[in-house]
């Protein structure tokens, strides 16, 4: 399947510092390269690129898509058209492989390239599209698979071909592109500099897709400048390392973007609120709710206003303007965040906060539970937030995957008791289970990631072996080993800070599965080992995720 209207984007990419080395006969230097554009070229790029975002959204007439298609191919040319349409449906297609998202580009391309000929067809566009249409409903279609194509092709005509554009993949949760070495690099690039660079922006892109567009385009072009240079230096590790230190910043951003923009995607900003609230909270537990929640509340506004934005500086100029704030506010309540903001490049700052580990919890007076009127007041999510910051400020190495799911059922407590008939014999329901459980279950979960953050990953896993086999003496070698492996990959994906949301939300959801029902007990909510844990803690954790308050 395919969205027939291509790609849309700047032309962002490398200058030709070093293009009368690249090998003839493959590509040509500029348009495998690119070109540098002019203020007025980019100013241009992005004014078309708003206009053919309604492209995608609403539909008004075969002329007007036509049209869009045409004036973006003719103002880009063709081999920029067809590199920021890799770019997008690798974007779209984050599954999809390389061979897919290469028959699909090379249809949209020739597709552009006839009908957009000066003389061709009015009907041209609209024939073509119809039969790229019937093609990705073909048994034997070329183009990215999808769950969805077989409802889509159900369907005829208009209809069909507007179900088949709406077709995506959910974005890579963790990153599948790994940077060879400088050797391999330049191996590929001097076998064929095209493919190379065909290959490298379909990887990048399927992997870090949720960063902005242009903080992408920039990325690759940065990467491939730096092949296209140090490959044919006469010093090229010396090259590498030059390179790889300008372009560090650039890298950083779309790693961070990549990760913040994935969670607003996946959490919304409320809940992207409070992610960035309780992180805050377990690095920095001595600060307050009223000093960390602005700062939470801006981070937010920063992401809904630049991961999907087109502007070329927007995702750089707001996080560095958050991390200047935060910095500002926080560095005189802790040593190493103050460490990592003394730097002058703000981006790196931002991206050494967000890597810290989380600091020792204090000793702190029992959390005061919100009030029946509070909860149920139009201030009722910021006493609920208020209460779940003071849990995490408590416990600084609980999950963010574990908080997020108390989160979500504190919504649900919420909606149901405050509009139940009585909503104090509700609440005071709530209240009474998560008194008793809730306390050990923090408990057990800090433990676990703490270990996991404190010890060598080793000595973590010996000592979930050791754990589990206390707790289930009669499980064999077999699922011993699967059990500790299970839950030393949950630790070491969702226990660091900047886990990826949704993949660590389909570990607490699915982690009950994974025992047998003779092991005795579920497990874990959140992916922590059954050796942890009581059975009857165990057992009652199911219900009481939806039992916060």
């Amino acid at each position: 399947m395919l969205a027939l209207c291509p790609a849309t984007g700047i032309n962002h990419f490398p200058s030709n510092r070093h293009d009368a080395h690249i090998n003839a006969g493959t590509a040509s230097p500029e348009s495998l390269f690119g070109r540098r554009e002019t203020s007025s070229d980019m100013k241009a790029a992005l004014a078309l690129l708003l206009l053919l975002a309604a492209v995608h959204a609403e539909h008004r007439g075969k002329a007007y898509v036509r049209d869009k298609v045409c004036r973006e191919f003719q103002m880009l040319g063709k081999e920029d058209f067809r590199t920021l349409t890799i770019i997008a449906k690798s974007r779209k297609f984050s599954n999809a492989t390389f061979e897919e998202i290469d028959h699909l580009v090379r249809e949209i391309v020739s597709l552009a390239e006839t009908c957009c000929a000066d003389g061709a067809d009015p009907s041209c566009y609209d024939a073509g599209s119809s039969a790229l249409s019937a093609k990705s409903c073909s048994e034997s279609s070329p183009f990215p698979a999808h769950p969805g194509t077989a409802g889509c092709c159900a369907h005829e005509g208009l209809e069909r071909k507007l179900c088949l554009a709406a077709l995506r993949h959910p974005p890579q949760q963790l990153p599948r592109y790994v940077q060879p070495s400088n050797e391999e690099l330049c191996q590929a690039f001097k076998k064929d500099p095209k493919d190379f660079a065909d290959r490298f922006l379909h990887e990048y892109a399927s992997s870090y897709g949720q960063a902005p567009l242009p903080v992408l385009l920039g990325s690759t072009r940065a990467f491939l400048s730096m092949v296209s240079t140090c490959c044919i230096s006469p010093k090229p590790t010396a090259c590498f390392l030059k390179e790889n230190l300008e372009r560090k910043t650039l890298s950083l951003l779309t790693l961070t973007s990549n990760r913040v923009c994935s969670r607003f995607t996946a959490h919304g900003k409320d809940k992207v609120i409070f992610s960035y609230l309780t992180s805050l909270a377990q690095k920095i537990p001595g600060a307050s709710f009223e000093d960390l929640l602005p700062l939470a509340e801006d981070a937010a506004e920063v992401f809904s206003q630049c991961c999907d934005s087109v502007a070329e500086d927007c995702m750089q100029k707001k996080l560095s303007e958050h991390t200047a704030k935060a910095c500002g506010v926080l560095s005189a309540h802790d040593e190493r965040f103050a460490d990592c903001c003394k730097g002058k490049n703000l981006v790196q700052n931002h991206f050494c906060i967000s890597a810290l580990p989380p600091a020792p919890a204090l000793e702190l007076p029992e959390v005061p539970k919100p009030t029946d009127k509070q909860l149920c007041s139009e201030e009722g999510a910021r006493h609920a937030k208020r209460y779940l910051f003071e849990l995490a400020r408590r416990h600084t190495s609980v999950p963010d995957a574990f908080l997020s799911e108390l989160y979500d059922a504190s919504q649900k407590v919420r909606e149901e008791c405050c509009s139940a008939k009585d909503t104090s014999a509700c609440l005071s329901s709530k209240r009474q289970q998560m008194g008793k459980e809730l306390p050990p279950i923090l408990e057990k979960a800090n433990q676990f990631c703490r270990q996991y953050t404190e010890l060598n990953f080793l000595d973590f896993k010996k000592r979930l072996r050791e754990s589990l086999t206390a707790t289930m003496p009669e499980a064999s070698p077999e699922l011993l080993g699967r059990l500790v492996e299970q839950s030393a990959d949950f630790a070491s994906t969702c226990c660091p800070p900047n886990s990826p949301p949704l993949y660590c939300a389909s570990k607490v959801k699915s982690w009950t599965s994974l025992l047998p029902p003779h092991a005795g007990g579920q497990p874990l909510l959140p992916g922590l080992p059954l050796g942890f844990f009581s059975p009857c803690t165990a057992q009652n954790l199911l219900g009481l995720t939806h039992d916060v308050f």
